[in-house]
């Protein structure tokens, strides 16, 4: 970055890695290979196009001067067959090197499509002279295409791509998209050719008046000025580094990755322990998010999203903005992602990489030597992606201390819903405005952790806390003592957060010692998580199995990336490559390389406060050294020099009681 504050800049590619995420050239390189030697044209969509990325084992082996094998892994569909098809394109040989039919499946859907059925619908007709019957100005009305599971789909188009839409009235042309429900009607529509088959309608609720606006020009507020300005400012420039895709900031290494579908990818994880770069995870990502509401009446029975799957967190990632998005010396990277016409595009400034002071990392006062205190300083990898109505802003974040964080915060504007009748309570949601209520719901997260600790031959240990029992060596009842259970296979895969024991998994190598005799060992933290609430024979639970519990472990294959299926959208269940086949061989689980799956959220029980736009709701989990290293290695942290006033009542010229302890103690 610049020396000037709020400065951002760009990091150039420098050195190829073979898991560096595939370029515009090669994107458009696939896409012409595959019309060359498959006739791809017009009548075909693609639903993505990312880095086949080699095994594993062959990304270990690698080293920096040896051969880097380029290959390409699309999707795509015949419009008018709705078949559907895998092709791996050979970027380094220009050649085909595959090409499967894969019958039964939908692929997710695309950005363009969305945009697509929004103008098409507009446009039509009867579409309009619908919404005119109910006084509705249709190039008001944002049409929200949204995806089928199975259950839910008539059964008469279950071979189609399906979508069904929601449908939203804005006040005036730059009001709220989703302040106004056109209650009581979807329109189901073909999505390869746009053809609307049925307008499904139960009632018009009309439109209560609802306070919907949130821009202030609209509200006719005026923005508070008692804020003086926070500057984030770095005049030596930033302590990392960016050789193409690899960072290095502090202790930590690590490469960074951006897909279609995960988004963000953390790749090779490393922390220089001594002379020392000791691996902690091989891949992380986001595997899938899941959001039921949980309303079964006819405006939402439908509504359940698998945004990850269905769509992509990757195409849905925006453009982030210096100052608002990310505040002090920004380095941002942009994301290169296919359209369905296998087109590459660039999302500019949709990675920020920024350093940001967390208050303490570490103190003491001592009455006799004073106090010693460091700040605490952390690494963050922040996109934010825009879904419909919500925001997701992810932050993974990486301390001095060893630990990483995984953030997300959930904003935006929430579903809402017209009554029949005014009422101060509804049984699936909040009332929060006048005559409309908002349905409760929740956003599952699914984190995917190929962890090495120290290597890939690893076992996963469940950690739970007891209390002793009383007896002639504990007599007052103190003794508090832990258990640790191997996960010995995958039978034992499903595992659930227990609040009574304190329970928590650790990741050890058993064949590496600390300098005290325990396995090196990283901990998943588990925070966020919650029960899924569902019945046992609920489609919604038969689709998505692996939010019924709040870990799973499996063992490591390169093929086993997506829980929920590697197909989610239209589907029954997850038995096209999900956690129910994955598990169903019963590998052992002892000694060898291991994933964990993390479920994770938010339980939305809706708010008025949420209302009209929702302030960040967060949730976040950690992955914890525990005994990996042989003593707290941030001990080498720097001591801080005071800047500026010490007093913000005094400034400068401090004269309040506290002032010469207080500057005593930090010089």
């Amino acid at each position: 970055g610049s020396e000037s504050p709020g400065s951002c800049s760009k990091g150039h590619p420098v050195t190829a890695h073979p898991l560096d995420s595939l370029t515009a050239a090669e994107i458009a390189e696939t896409s012409a290979i595959l019309a060359r030697e498959k006739g791809i044209d017009a009548a075909w969509r693609y639903a993505s196009i990312i880095l086949k990325e080699p095994p594993k084992a062959q990304v270990k082996a690698w080293r920096a001067g040896d051969p880097i094998a380029r290959r390409s892994l699309s999707v795509l569909w015949k419009k008018e067959s709705n078949e559907v098809y895998e092709a791996i394109v050979d970027l380094g040989a220009g050649e085909l090197e595959d090409w499967t039919h894969v019958p039964g499946v939908t692929p997710n859907f695309t950005i363009d499509e969305y945009h697509e059925c929004d103008v098409a619908l507009r446009r039509n007709p009867e579409v309009r002279a619908v919404l005119e019957r109910r006084g509705v100005d249709p190039d008001l009305v944002l049409f929200d295409l949204w995806t089928y599971g199975r259950e839910v789909m008539p059964a008469e188009w279950r071979d189609r791509r399906l979508g069904w839409v929601d449908l939203w009235a804005r006040a005036t042309p730059d009001g709220n998209p989703y302040a106004h429900p056109v209650s009581g009607l979807k329109i189901i529509v073909d999505v390869n050719s746009m053809e609307v088959l049925q307008f499904d309608e139960a009632h018009d609720r009309g439109f209560p008046a609802v306070d919907a606006e949130y821009v202030p020009e609209l509200r006719g507020i005026e923005p508070r000025t008692d804020l003086k300005p926070l500057d984030i400012v770095q005049p030596e420039g930033v302590s990392f580094d960016l050789d193409g895709s690899l960072l290095r900031w502090q202790n930590w290494e690590f490469r960074l990755g951006f897909n279609y579908r995960e988004g963000p990818v953390i790749y090779q994880v490393r922390f220089k322990d001594g002379d020392e770069y000791r691996d902690i995870a091989s891949r992380m990502s986001l595997a899938q998010m899941i959001v039921p509401y949980r309303d079964s009446s006819f405006d939402h029975y439908r509504r359940t999203a698998f945004d990850i799957g269905e769509w992509g967190l990757g195409y849905m990632c925006t453009s982030l903005e210096l100052g608002c998005d990310c505040l002090g010396e920004i380095t941002y990277l942009d994301g290169v992602l296919p359209d369905s016409k296998g087109e590459p595009y660039t999302i500019k400034n949709v990675i920020c990489l920024h350093e940001e002071d967390d208050a303490v990392l570490w103190k003491h006062v001592d009455p006799d030597s004073g106090t010693e205190v460091r700040r605490m300083r952390r690494f963050v990898v922040s996109v934010h992606a825009t879904v419909a109505n919500y925001e997701y802003l992810v932050y993974i974040r990486f301390y001095p201390d060893g630990n990483i964080e995984c953030e997300i915060r959930a904003t935006g504007i929430m579903v809402t819903t017209p009554m029949e009748q005014a009422d101060p309570a509804f049984p699936t949601g909040t009332v929060i405005d006048e005559r409309t209520y908002a349905p409760h719901h929740q956003h599952f997260l699914v984190a995917r952790l190929d962890l090495d600790i120290d290597g890939d031959d690893n076992t996963v240990v469940e950690t739970e806390s007891f209390a002793a029992p009383v007896d002639d060596t504990n007599p007052l009842g103190l003794d508090l003592h832990t258990r640790a259970t191997v996960i010995a296979s995958e039978k034992d895969a499903g595992r659930t957060y227990k609040w009574e024991t304190q329970r928590g998994w650790k990741v050890q190598n058993p064949n590496r010692l600390n300098a005290w005799g325990s396995p090196t060992a990283y901990k998943l933290a588990p925070t966020g998580h919650f029960p899924a609430m569902f019945d046992e024979s609920s489609p919604i639970l038969r689709r998505n199995p692996v939010i019924g519990n709040t870990l799973w472990v499996t063992r490591h294959h390169d093929d086993e990336m997506w829980p929920a299926g590697d197909y989610p959208t239209q589907s029954a269940d997850d038995l096209g490559g999900g956690m129910t086949s994955w598990i169903s061989d019963d590998e052992s689980l002892v000694g060898t390389d291991v994933v964990l799956w993390y479920v994770f959220g938010i339980h939305h029980i809706t708010r008025v406060e949420d209302w009209p736009i929702m302030p960040v709701d967060k949730v976040a989990f950690e992955l914890k050294p525990f005994g990996f290293f042989d003593r707290n290695p941030s001990l080498n942290a720097p001591r801080s020099a005071p800047k500026g006033s010490c007093c913000a009542m005094c400034g400068e010229h401090c004269t309040c009681d506290h002032s010469a302890e207080h500057h005593r103690e930090l010089e």
